[in-house]
């Protein structure tokens, strides 16, 4: 979305609802938003690096390429999940403007190439010239590459008349509503002529004067794509703060942390439109649009892994390839295997506190609750890294709740009685990749810390989470075992 290069500051939205554990008692609090995973990379170590290894909050030149595969499959989940019509449909729709988006890339001077622009348009429109964001009135984002008005007539020197472009959006709705589609049809091309943001060709156009001015204004081509969305005033603001006016945007985003770089990644944090990780989302994109063409059976396989579940967490351990326990005596198995790992019943070693009723159906099977009080050693690594960091930023000593960890098909039988987000499906619980983290919290502030270490490590694409009504959902990549323990 284009917008204003004037700098105005969003926070970020995080939906209400969440309990905070006060010194008084229960409170209302803020819930953790909803993200997604993406497809297993190999591990953030080099050859012959020691175990666990990995620590997200440590930034390196040397792994750029790694982290930049790892953020655009950590955030296409998204892209799966919310396309109209699917991607498979979206990639369709996009590839039809291909002539017209390689004859304004070939104009931007080397800015973008068409492969990019291409993806802008996916994100942007899906593909769709007369779309308006929020559906109705033109002064909002609109059209191929969703333009603001106000962007489009003072930065872009576009031709907008709002009034009859609102005018002529009403008419067509209306004659559509009482099955006029070709009068529905005529209204619409008199708005392409008073509003040329629903010109295909006037908005590649004046996306590509966007990025040649963000270009000129930041220096870096990723960082005038970052702008489309961000606005190029607020991502001056984020590269003040980090303190250098021009490094790749890779580098400005996994090397903010609420420890390191912190205004920078206040600011990063604070805008409400997903702005920090549109960069990872273009590149998803492009991913998409590549598969469309060149490899479909994968990407029609992948859209169904993505979309089988709220998250990404099937990428990360496919059905057909997964061992999953299917009885006590396959959990008992696994644990004596090595391939469970009992949780630390120590707070301060595990970071999570194990919520009483964990395994509580346990004895309805003959078992003790203690046997489904394991993972797998990924999960449990993510787990370890995840409670001291939280603990670390948030400076709130008490532990989050972890109220399911490994579960085997009976066990799921027997909670789908009882707990309305089971599954009778495929449930990453009896893989033991997968636990849940009560939503209740000491403090704001450890909520916060919570949601930047699910950000950080769905950005390494270690975890594919979900936010449930009472519970984050949390299924941990394999590699996550490489997490080195704080």
């Amino acid at each position: 979305m284009a917008v204003d290069p004037l700098p105005v500051r969003r926070r970020r939205l995080l939906a209400l609802g969440v309990a905070v554990l006060a010194a008084a008692g229960l409170a209302a609090g803020l819930a953790i938003g909803l993200g997604g995973g993406g497809t297993a990379q190999r591990p953030l170590v080099g050859a012959g690096r020691p175990a666990r290894s990995i620590d997200p909050l440590s930034y390196s030149p040397g792994l750029d390429s790694d982290l930049i595969r790892r953020a655009t499959a950590g955030y296409s989940h998204v892209l799966y999940a919310k396309s109209p019509g699917g991607v498979t449909a979206t990639a369709r729709r996009v590839a039809a403007w291909r002539p017209q988006l390689e004859r304004a890339a070939a104009s931007s001077g080397g800015i973008v190439d068409a492969d990019t622009l291409e993806a802008i348009v996916f994100l942007e429109s899906g593909g769709r010239p007369d779309v308006i964001a929020g559906g109705r009135d033109p002064a909002n984002a609109a059209g191929l590459t969703q333009i603001v008005a106000q962007t489009g007539q003072s930065l872009l020197g576009m031709r907008i008349d709002l009034a009859r472009s609102r005018r002529l959006t009403a008419r067509a709705r209306r004659e559509l509503a009482r099955g006029h589609p070709h009068a529905a049809a005529v209204a619409l091309a008199a708005r392409r002529r008073a509003d040329q943001r629903f010109d295909p060709a006037a908005a590649l156009a004046a996306t590509i004067r966007y990025l040649k001015i963000a270009r000129g204004r930041l220096g870096r081509d990723d960082l005038a794509v970052v702008s489309y969305h961000m606005g190029i005033g607020n991502l001056q603001a984020v590269l003040a703060a980090y303190g250098e006016s021009r490094p790749s945007y890779v580098r400005v985003f996994f090397d903010s942390s609420p420890l390191r770089h912190a205004a920078a990644w206040r600011l990063l944090a604070s805008f409400g439109d997903d702005s920090s990780t549109y960069w990872w989302r273009v590149l998803a994109a492009k991913e998409i649009m590549r598969l469309s063409r060149h490899d479909p059976s994968r990407l029609a396989r992948l859209d169904e892994l993505q979309t089988n579940k709220a998250s990404a967490e099937e990428v990360l351990h496919p059905e057909e390839s997964t061992e999953v326990l299917r009885t006590p005596g396959d959990v008992a198995a696994a644990r004596r295997a090595g391939k469970l790992v009992a949780l630390p019943g120590n707070p301060a070693v595990l970071g999570f506190r194990i919520d009483r009723r964990m395994g509580e159906l346990a004895p309805k099977l003959g078992q003790r609750p203690a046997l489904y009080r394991a993972l797998a050693p990924a999960a449990l690594a993510a787990a370890e890294w995840m409670g001291p960091t939280i603990r670390r930023i948030s400076g709130v000593a008490g532990p989050l709740d972890m109220t399911s960890a490994v579960r085997d098909q009976r066990y799921q039988g027997l909670l789908l009685t009882t707990n309305v987000e089971a599954t009778s499906r495929y449930s990453m619980h009896t893989t033991g990749f997968a636990f849940d983290v009560l939503r209740r919290y000491r403090s704001h502030a450890q909520a916060m810390a919570f949601q930047f270490v699910l950000d950080r490590l769905q950005a390494l694409n270690l975890i594919a989470w979900v936010r449930e009504p009472a519970a984050i959902h949390i299924a941990a990549a394999s590699d996550a075992a490489g997490l080195r323990r704080p």
